[in-house]
């Protein structure tokens, strides 16, 4: 079966279990080619509904979990994004397809930031994402994304695709007021997602969504991999 007809299939199956929402979020699923992001000998699984291992302790998360964060992150078309944990791309590149739709004018485009902290991971996710089309509108740094990323700050949504202990701090100086971040925060075994927002007199609401398993953030302001 080709991948576009799996594609599609999928995206029906998370509409009818409540995951996929809006057309803003069922356009972009149906848009970003998830086989250009998974290694090469996992692509017929590109289309089950599950995290596949991309390499260094690192997965792909399950298109579920995509669908969900995005929809909660209510993003908008111009909007200005950072993402921690860029892993092979296919997340950032489906975030970008929201804030920067293909069919929308360039001037219109908004701009996603991803941070990586394993260099080998970065280079195939920027190759990745040029492969699928999403190179200018997704730029991929290496660093610590505990710390986020200032130079293109602030930041109208933030979304953490790794569980860490607590908020991290700069994350939340990061946000622009009235700005939401989705993030998993536990310890290694038991998370919770949630939504943070940060008021206009930059106070914070957090709640939480539904419990999660993530990679840990590893950084600064996330766990050092001594206590892991």
């Amino acid at each position: 079966m080709e991948f576009e007809e799996l594609r599609r299939r999928l995206v029906e199956k998370l509409k009818r279990e409540g995951y996929i929402v809006s057309r803003d979020v069922e356009r972009a699923m149906l848009r970003v080619p998830r086989e250009l992001f998974v290694p090469e000998e996992l692509r017929h699984l590109a289309y089950e509904d599950t995290p596949l291992p991309i390499g260094y302790g690192q997965t792909i998360s399950a298109p579920h979990m995509v669908a969900l964060m995005t929809e909660l992150a209510e993003l908008k078309p111009g909007m200005n994004v950072l993402e921690v944990g860029t892993g092979s791309g296919y997340h950032a590149a489906v975030i970008a397809e929201v804030v920067a739709p293909s069919d929308a004018p360039r001037e219109r485009w908004g701009h996603v930031y991803t941070v990586e902290r394993i260099p080998e991971l970065a280079e195939r996710a920027r190759r990745n994402l040029e492969r699928a089309g999403y190179a200018d509108r997704v730029t991929v740094i290496v660093g610590d994304g505990s710390k986020g990323y200032p130079p293109a700050a602030p930041y109208d949504r933030i979304i953490v695709t790794a569980a860490a202990p607590d908020v991290p701090p700069p994350l939340v100086e990061q946000l622009k007021p009235g700005g939401k971040m989705i993030i998993p925060i536990g310890d290694r075994y038991m998370q919770y997602l949630y939504v943070v927002e940060k008021r206009e007199d930059g106070s914070i609401r957090a709640r939480p969504v539904t419990p999660c398993l993530f990679v840990p953030l590893i950084g600064e302001y996330g766990w050092r991999e001594e206590q892991l």
